[in-house]
């Protein structure tokens, strides 16, 4: 119901201590999977780790909120292009299924 004088009450977010089960760990496990994959595809020259990284970046970007700290997720994206970048520069032909 609203209150006598109309107005509608602002929304406020449950606060995450009270709560703990509001936090979501998605984005930092996609990010963790990310710099992993990523170090796999610069390291092993594996094509298709450095697929999975770029995959887990946008994932851990979709997933993020905008309070969060956008540096840890900016360096695991620029590693996951990298990681894809070098393994086409260093062997051009078209990626190989790892199985």
């Amino acid at each position: 119901p609203l209150p006598p004088d109309g107005a509608v009450p602002r929304y406020k977010p449950p606060a995450t201590e009270t709560n703990p089960a509001l936090e979501d760990p998605t984005p930092d496990y996609m990010n963790l999977l990310g710099m992993v994959f990523s170090m796999c595809g610069l390291m092993l020259k594996l094509k298709w780790c450095a697929w999975i990284a770029v995959y887990c970046s946008f994932i851990s970007f979709a997933n993020s909120r905008s309070s969060e700290d956008t540096k840890q997720m900016m360096s695991s994206f620029m590693l996951s292009i990298s990681a894809v970048v070098m393994s086409y520069l260093q062997n051009p032909q078209p990626m190989s299924p790892p199985w």
